[in-house]
């Protein structure tokens, strides 16, 4: 028999609320998280709004603020939203340590732009012709670099000091497959329980790139919205006249538990992961096929893996960037998967809110729909105002709906042609 695993601890550090609790509060509000980016100057770019983290601490969540103040942002939000997660769990104490792991979907923290442009500067002012001194360029990085911060900025540092913090001696892995990847950890740790290799996983994710490397990306790739004179409305899946994404950061974590575990120490159950989908679809790097074939096979994989028929899916929490191809593209997959079924089924994407959280995005929106379960409430689109032919569902424009959820399905398409799909359901 197959081990059921169980949701007992959640916690999030979002630009839309500080905990699970506020988050929902503000989804259910209508509220935005968007506004001027103030992390660094970004005057002359063409996206000049983000969707920030504002007014947080580590030292909120009881932690030495000096002690953390060089490691790196997707660090310091990691480990916050786990303290919440295992606050809200408990299960602190009642896990043999060796059965206990760690699986987070991260991505690297803020880049040093101004020591690296500072380096730049060395190169070309001792280069020849025009040609860059390398030379001076490393001998320039030697004596301004903190190694300590750049060693903290990398990808894998939260799930080390996750394992740190709550002795976690089992599995401990990331991944990084872009937008996927918080949901493709959770996938991935339900996996591990499933086979018998851990009792227990901290899995989700986090991800900050509101730095000049990242907001040039984006702007290059022209994903980003440029409704600078409109921050809070720029962010508009699905509506005709959507412009692309938000940029936003933060993390999202949740603890994972084999079901007999949970039952057996009383722990609160806020959801059963039910289905894990995952499928590439091997096609381009930033775009998704056109017939939506990768995520209509990862939606049906996760069904399968659910053991549900397409009428017992209660609730979709969409990828949904406010992307012309994504929205378009997304919808497409939907219909493939749910047939006519599709038009009776709640559609949001709760990154009309809370913008595009990146690597943290999956488990995020993971959190949304276990509060809808717990509350039978469908959280908005916001910013829906103009339908577009092309994406023609039931987007719950501009007001949270009542609506009995007992399984919902979430999806995570990402750059590079990874999709991720879950299903949860009450217990």
């Amino acid at each position: 028999m197959r081990r059921r695993i169980v949701v007992t601890g959640i916690g999030c550090v979002t630009p839309l609320g500080t905990s699970a609790d506020r988050l929902w509060e503000n989804l259910l509000a209508a509220k935005s998280g968007v506004s001027r980016n103030t992390l660094f100057d970004s005057s002359s770019f063409p996206t000049k709004i983000a969707a920030q983290v504002h007014d947080w601490s580590i030292a909120d969540e009881g932690e030495d603020a000096a002690e953390w103040a060089v490691r790196g942002r997707h660090t310091c939000f990691a480990a916050g939203a786990a303290k919440q997660a295992m606050n809200d769990s408990g299960v602190q104490g009642s896990v043999e340590p060796t059965r206990f792991g760690v699986y987070l979907g991260a991505g690297e923290g803020q880049q040093d732009f101004h020591r690296f442009s500072e380096m730049m500067v060395a190169a070309v002012q001792n280069g020849d012709s025009g040609d860059l001194n390398l030379e001076a360029f490393v001998k320039k990085g030697l004596e301004i670099l903190d190694p300590i911060a750049e060693l903290e900025q990398e990808p894998n540092m939260p799930v080390g000091y996750l394992a740190g913090m709550f002795n976690a001696q089992g599995p401990n892995v990331n991944c990084l497959t872009a937008c996927a990847a918080s949901s493709q950890a959770v996938g991935e740790a339900t996996e591990i329980i499933r086979r018998g290799e851990a009792d227990v996983m901290l899995s989700g994710g986090t991800h900050s790139m509101i730095h000049p490397f990242g907001v040039t990306g984006f702007n290059l790739l022209t994903a980003l919205s440029v409704r600078n004179d409109e921050p809070e409305r720029a962010s508009r899946p699905f509506d005709l006249n959507r412009d692309g994404f938000v940029l936003g950061e933060g993390a999202a974590i949740v603890v994972l538990e084999e079901y007999e575990h949970a039952k057996a120490r009383g722990a609160q159950m806020y959801g059963e992961i039910l289905g894990y989908g995952t499928t590439a679809d091997a096609f381009r790097i930033t775009d998704t096929h056109p017939e939506g074939r990768g995520g209509t096979s990862c939606i049906k994989m996760a069904l399968a893996d659910a053991g549900k028929n397409i009428d017992e899916i209660d609730y979709i929490n969409a990828h949904g960037t406010s992307t012309a191809v994504n929205d378009k593209v997304e919808t497409l997959a939907i219909r493939q998967s749910f047939g006519d079924h599709a038009d009776s089924i709640p559609v949001s994407s709760t990154k009309s809110m809370t913008g595009h959280l990146i690597a943290a995005a999956g488990a995020t929106e993971l959190i949304v729909c276990l509060k809808t379960l717990q509350h039978n409430k469908v959280p908005p689109t916001i910013n829906y105002e103009t339908p577009d032919p092309n994406c023609d569902l039931d987007y719950v424009p501009n007001e949270a709906r009542d609506h009995e959820c007992r399984t919902v399905l979430t999806n995570s398409f990402g750059f590079g042609g990874q999709n991720i799909t879950l299903i949860a359901g009450q217990v």
